[in-house]
């Protein structure tokens, strides 16, 4: 059925609010729900609010937790997060980091101790909103075998970058540095339909196409030992630069209770005119080649943000259930 994004954002934020959130942070994840349904990133949406609602429950995560925002140095901006939503932690540390990067010209900002933000894109594009280049990185729970291995080490760590432009992102990109999400994989083993070799290995570390032998494996990483030495990359800086935890210590995201995700975003802010005024030309001759042949495109340029998305019937009970 057609569903309005305004309604997905309503009944996610009356949703969380019935299972514990406050309503500043309800709002917050609520508004990120919305944002992913309207650009079609489905893994990123609804499908995650009842795991979000029981975990709110069950206490993996403080829906309540005011999240606390300190500068240790100039250019540096921590939010602890206390166990809490990332989205509120963000939200809350956003400001500073901006007059960080107005100061300095480059700044960053940790979230420390968060649950899962799920889409990275959603808090890079905040920091283009402002006029900055926004770079963000994220860990998760174990999924991803180094090449050659069969045990999970790394989650599937993604990047998002997002670079300002006239009203709209210039260039957008948010991707997974493993080969595929899991969210893909759990999707094919529910429709009962292979997944493509190069996306996962067995327990034995041969390249499956069976969703339910790959996640009894692990994912591979995207481009070989290239997406391995990214996700790597993601790994030590977010969690190593936030003193949240590894990917190896965290237990599945969506798994009903258990200790918080207790993991870390961390994202570089960028003033593109930091060093000469010449930054929006170069970005120019780069669009102007790509735009020169038929069926190419800038990652994320010319973006359909959608007002009304197509929601199963199924999990649009849900959803009314949850927030009844």
């Amino acid at each position: 059925m057609k569903v309005s994004v305004t309604e997905i954002e309503a009944r996610s934020h009356a949703a969380l609010l019935a299972h514990g959130a406050g309503q500043l942070q309800a709002a917050a994840v609520a508004k990120a729900v919305a944002r992913a349904e309207a650009l079609g990133n489905i893994i990123c949406g609804l499908y995650y609010l009842e795991s979000y609602c029981t975990q709110l429950q069950s206490g993996r995560v403080n829906g309540t937790v005011t999240p606390v925002v300190s500068r240790p140095r100039p250019a540096a901006v921590l939010a602890d997060a206390k166990f809490g939503f990332a989205q509120p932690a963000f939200a809350a540390a956003l400001p500073e980091a901006v007059t960080a990067t107005r100061e300095n010209g480059v700044a960053t900002l940790a979230v420390a101790h968060a649950h899962t933000c799920t889409s990275l894109g959603f808090f890079t594009e905040q920091i283009a909103a402002a006029g900055l280049i926004g770079i963000g990185m994220t860990n998760a729970s174990p999924i991803v075998a180094p090449p050659g291995g069969n045990k999970r080490v790394i989650g599937t760590n993604p990047i998002a970058m997002t670079v300002p432009g006239d009203g709209e992102p210039a260039m957008h990109f948010d991707f997974s540095t493993s080969a595929v999400a899991l969210g893909k994989i759990t999707m094919a083993k529910a429709a009962d339909e292979p997944i493509p070799l190069g996306w996962a290995v067995d327990e034995s570390g041969a390249p499956t196409t069976d969703p339910d032998a790959a996640l009894k494996g692990a994912l591979v990483s995207a481009g070989g030992y290239k997406g391995w030495g990214f996700g790597l990359m993601v790994e030590l800086l977010a969690a190593g630069m936030t003193g949240s935890v590894n990917s190896l210590d965290v237990a599945g995201l969506k798994m009903p209770d258990g200790k918080p995700h207790d993991l870390g975003q961390f994202y570089i802010l960028m003033d593109p005119g930091t060093y000469h005024a010449d930054f929006g030309a170069r970005f120019a001759r780069v669009a102007e080649a790509v735009a020169e042949q038929d069926g190419a495109r800038i990652p994320g340029a010319n973006r359909h943000v959608m007002t009304q998305v197509d929601v199963p019937d199924a999990l649009w009970d849900l959803v009314l259930t949850l927030s009844a």
